[in-house]
């Protein structure tokens, strides 16, 4: 086994301290990579809060993973010593059900193995990018473009493909009106992606504060939910919207929004339930869908994608002494508009810890 240094939660309460955990050693497929970069996603702090259920702890989060090969077993053919190469949401599924056979990994029948909080094929439980190192097998590494530097690229693997999956499934292009609920770490991503589709796309933020990124990021339109006269203007004018938050909103009024045969998915994951009313839907023959990141070889074209159009994520990068702070900060809705931690400073965290 190797010991690693690493930054992890050891209860639901208690903030995020150094620690050290074991990896496997690599196999005949495994991929050893060397970590310079982890996102912070919503996500790792509704695991590690225990808001979407029990986990095991001790937990080191961090599904949005960019770093260095510093190893490859002797079966390994698609990656080398030195390739730039990135983790996202899962490490291992199945591989034979209808889903993974059509590369829809994310959606395994028999249930993905995730980055963390999962059970790895030795029983044991899945560690995440907070850590200098991770060991996965080669069929679950991405390789990131050159182009698209390693720390505006690690959001891309949550955040990047999470709106790429939707906006590419339900046809985001030219000719259609696409708009995005909310301005994060999701929203901005949704908007770059869907500009660089070619969409008219338009932001649906609570107020106009983030109007002039908004627009910079690529959004042709930008309205405020909080005013009223928005749904009242907007009535059935959109093919797509996208809904990025993470909290309790009014799906009908949403809903409202869409013209008829438009699609209404939901990529944001509160906790609690959100309401239809059933005359929202068939008014106009209207749909509401949920979409969960994309399978391997839809987020290689993602980062593909983006390297192509020449962007990654907006991003702060932070040392790890400062991820309960970054916590608080993405609760608050403080940060433009991805957390990075620079995984460098895990080795002296570590250590003084």
């Amino acid at each position: 086994m190797l010991t690693v240094n690493a930054y992890g939660a050891t209860s639901a309460t208690e903030p995020l301290v150094p620690m050290t955990i074991e990896r496997r050693e690599p196999g005949p497929t495994d991929v050893l990579i060397e970590i310079k970069y982890a996102g912070i996603c919503h996500s790792d702090i509704h695991t590690v809060r225990e808001e979407w259920g029990d986990i095991p702890f001790p937990l080191v989060p961090g599904h949005e993973i960019a770093g260095v090969v510093a190893a490859v077993g002797d079966r390994v053919t698609r990656h080398r010593v030195g390739d730039r190469v990135g983790v996202g949401c899962m490490v291992d599924s199945c591989r034979e059900c209808a889903s993974c056979r059509k590369g829809l990994e994310q959606y395994c029948l028999k249930g993905a193995t995730m980055t963390y909080g999962g059970r790895d094929r030795d029983g044991n439980v899945t560690h995440g990018g907070y850590s200098t190192h991770v060991v996965v097998d080669q069929d679950f590494v991405l390789g990131i473009p050159e182009g698209i530097g390693l720390d505006e690229a690690a959001p891309l693997l949550c955040a990047g493909i999470t709106l790429y999956s939707p906006l590419h499934h339900w046809g985001a292009g030219p000719g259609k009106k696409v708009a995005i609920v909310g301005l994060g770490g999701l929203g901005h991503m949704g908007v770059k992606i869907a500009h660089a589709m070619g969409a008219d796309v338009t932001v649906l933020s609570q107020s106009l504060k983030k109007r002039e990124d908004g627009l910079r990021l690529g959004a042709d339109h930008y309205y405020a939910t909080s005013d009223p006269a928005t749904f009242e203007l907007l009535a059935g004018t959109f093919d797509l919207i996208v809904n990025t938050v993470s909290a309790r909103v009014d799906l009908n009024a949403y809903l409202s929004l869409l013209a008829p045969d438009g699609v209404m998915v939901c990529v944001g994951a509160p906790p609690e339930p959100l309401e239809v009313q059933v005359f929202s839907l068939i008014s106009a023959r209207r749909s509401v869908a949920g979409s969960n990141i994309g399978g391997i070889a839809e987020t290689q074209e993602m980062l593909d994608f983006c390297a192509a159009h020449g962007f990654g994520a907006d991003i702060e990068t932070i040392p790890a002494d400062k991820i309960n702070e970054a916590y608080e900060r993405v609760l608050a809705s403080d940060v433009r508009y991805r957390f990075v931690i620079d995984v460098s400073t895990l080795v002296t965290s570590g250590q003084d810890g």
